[in-house]
């Protein structure tokens, strides 16, 4: 069993005897499918374990990605012990505050947080990958083509019910994804919200990277700033884009800001519903009509709103 497994890496790592007390806490953190949990040992730091299997292919990236980020200074978690034989590995334990954790609290204290994690994205930005270093897939028009078709057989068809037959031929879906994935130069987190940013040490740290591609930085961008989970106002939409403009200098070009928040908040909407039916998680099932209604707010007065407002306005019914 994965714990089994996990408390026999432990007790290598450190050396312990067979007897030594380690106690095992699962981590209930997003459905990537991986077993997660810290684990204490008597008179050590704690760690995460983390089991993974190979039923998911980026499961297997999570180790060379997280060196690579270390090494090239962005805030990831190291990796103390790792056995590519087991699927298993131990990491630095940054604790359990993440950005989500301070939700309704004061701007003032949010902001440096926001800035630090802006900052992360900046380098990200300027960060290139080895040639050996195997990724994801780059965004293209396939890989968008694949999240518009996880919202519309996830959300729309298995969720509302609904006929998605028009909207997998929709010309302005199609002429969206193939705009996006024209170009994909930048290295992309590729789930940049507020549960995989942890706040440690003063910082915000990156955590479950293993789909780390290129493409779009916008993509990340819009994913922080229209996060469904923290559903930020129109005001501290606007003063995150002010931080990103003092960090980065320069503002994203709105109308590529907003294809890319279209995107993906499609891709997040059918991941709830999907995690919310097959994995029977009904926790997402509250940030459904969230997600609905900021994506409708991306697409009113575009030519998305016609076909996506009858699906966006049942969503926020639910």
């Amino acid at each position: 069993m994965a714990a089994d497994t996990l408390l026999t890496a432990v007790r290598a790592h450190l050396k312990l005897d067979p007897d030594h007390a380690v106690i095992l806490e699962p981590i209930k953190r997003g459905a990537s499918g991986r077993t997660i949990v810290r684990l204490k040992a008597e008179g050590h730091p704690a760690f995460i374990g983390i089991h993974y299997t190979l039923d998911r292919k980026d499961n297997r990236y999570f180790l060379p990605v997280a060196r690579f980020l270390r090494k090239n200074r962005i805030n990831v978690p190291e990796v103390l012990y790792d056995n590519p034989g087991r699927n298993i590995a131990l990491v630095e334990d940054l604790g359990e505050k993440d950005l989500l954790s301070l939700s309704g609290q004061p701007w003032d204290l949010r902001e440096p947080y926001y800035r630090s994690v802006l900052e992360q994205l900046d380098r990200l930005f300027y960060t290139r990958p080895p040639k050996d270093l195997e990724l994801s897939p780059a965004f293209g028009p396939e890989t968008y083509a694949w999240e518009q078709d996880y919202f519309i057989e996830n959300l729309v068809e298995k969720h509302l019910g609904l006929d998605g037959t028009g909207l997998r031929s929709n010309a302005d879906l199609i002429r969206l994804r193939e705009n996006l994935g024209s170009s994909h130069r930048n290295l992309v987190h590729r789930d940049f919200q507020s549960q995989n940013i942890i706040l440690h040490d003063s910082k915000a740290w990156l955590i479950d990277f293993q789909g780390l591609r290129l493409g779009r930085q916008e993509y990340d961008l819009a994913s922080l700033l229209y996060d469904p989970y923290l559903d930020h106002s129109e005001e501290e939409q606007e003063k995150l884009l002010a931080l990103w403009e003092d960090i980065a200098e320069e503002r994203p070009v709105p109308e590529l800001l907003r294809d890319c928040a279209t995107q993906r908040l499609m891709q997040a909407l059918g991941a709830y519903a999907n995690i919310l039916h097959e994995q029977h998680i009904d926790w997402y099932a509250q940030h459904i009509p969230i997600g609905a209604r900021l994506l409708l707010s991306q697409v009113e007065n575009t030519p998305l709103e016609e076909p996506l407002r009858p699906v966006l306005e049942s969503a926020m019914e639910e």
